[in-house]
């Protein structure tokens, strides 16, 4: 499993930059560089959510990796011992980041 740590200060999951959620998909299949690639199991903080967090905090999840180009993808699978995740005023998935993407296409 793969140490997380999150900036995406308004995602449900997120407690104190530990994920609730157990597991993660980074998004960006075509991604080259960190911005291209997302959280897409983000989800907002709403409404009666916002001081909520869903889940039990563990600072190793499972993360499932569609960014084909980065050097951690290993089978879909994120082959890095620590990531972060990016996006500390995010509010969809988009605006979240893999802080840790590596491409290896340079």
């Amino acid at each position: 499993m793969t140490q997380l740590k999150c900036s995406a200060n308004n995602c449900m999951y997120n407690d104190n930059h530990l994920c609730s959620k157990g597991d993660i998909t980074i998004g960006g299949r075509d991604a080259v560089k960190p911005n291209e690639t997302c959280c897409e199991s983000f989800r907002e903080r709403t409404g009666s959510m916002m001081n909520a967090v869903v889940g039990s905090p563990s600072k190793e999840v499972s993360v499932r990796c569609q960014a084909t180009n980065c050097d951690f993808n290993e089978d879909c699978k994120c082959s890095a011992k620590e990531i972060g995740i990016g996006g500390s005023n995010a509010c969809t998935c988009g605006e979240t980041e893999c802080a840790s993407f590596d491409c290896h296409c340079k």
